[in-house]
């Protein structure tokens, strides 16, 4: 009796853990930008074929986080000075309109998720890891724009929050600090008290402040050691 194929959902179950597992290495500086996404290794720290884990690859492709190269493999992306320009750019676009739309819809504990977010970051900062800093700063404005109720565009920043997490490796003037409080802070505060217009010129003004904290010139590529990244959990 034939094999019964295998659903488009059932395909992408089998290399989401592959695809999540490299996003979140990204998103928390455990591959930097230029890092060798050897298919051999990654099919055996997952323990799945070679064709699951290029299934994955392809998605983060997609996605822009990852270049895939004939006859040289895979490899974290690495943002030119302009690209990184036109990432920070293009969130200035579209997180304040977002802002403002999460700031109408406000529930019950959406408030204390966000400042959960924020505190999770000074955590990280007060405890030397910029890193997972980074990785929170940016899981406060992928909240902001969940809130929005616009799933399209929520992923669309979703996209720009990981790339941007590339930029900041190569291009942060600051390795020691990310998003300024201050900023977080009045950004909860509008969106708390339902300010859209607020919300809106506070998230343009502090995304604005954080591509004028880029330093757009090309650096050394961080090393990146591809087993320990992956096998650290989250």
């Amino acid at each position: 009796m034939p094999s019964k194929p295998i659903s488009r959902r059932e395909a992408a179950a089998s290399w989401q853990p592959i695809y999540d597992g490299v996003l979140n290495a990204i998103a928390r500086h455990r591959l930097g930008p230029g890092a060798k996404l050897v298919e051999e290794e990654i099919a055996e720290i997952y323990g799945v074929s070679r064709t699951v884990v290029r299934a994955a690859l392809q998605g983060l492709a997609r996605d822009g986080v990852v270049i895939l190269q004939r006859n040289k493999g895979a490899r974290v992306a690495h943002p030119r000075p302009d690209e990184a320009r036109e990432i920070f750019e293009a969130r200035a676009v579209v997180e304040p309109p977002l802002a403002a739309l999460a700031a109408t819809r406000m529930g019950p504990g959406d408030a204390e998720g966000l400042r959960a977010s924020i505190e999770a970051e000074h955590g990280a900062l007060h405890a030397d890891n910029p890193r997972e800093a980074v990785f929170h700063s940016a899981e406060f404005h992928r909240h902001i724009a969940r809130l929005s109720g616009q799933s399209v565009l929520a992923a669309i920043v979703d996209g720009l929050l990981s790339r941007s997490s590339l930029v900041i490796a190569l291009y942060w003037r600051q390795p020691t600090t990310l998003c300024d409080n201050a900023a977080h802070l009045a950004l909860l505060d509008a969106l708390a008290r339902g300010a859209p217009s607020e919300a809106s010129d506070l998230m343009r003004r502090h995304i604005e402040a954080l591509l004028a904290e880029l330093d757009l010139t090309s650096g050394p590529l961080p090393s990146s050691d591809l087993a320990s990244a992956l096998r650290t959990g989250g």
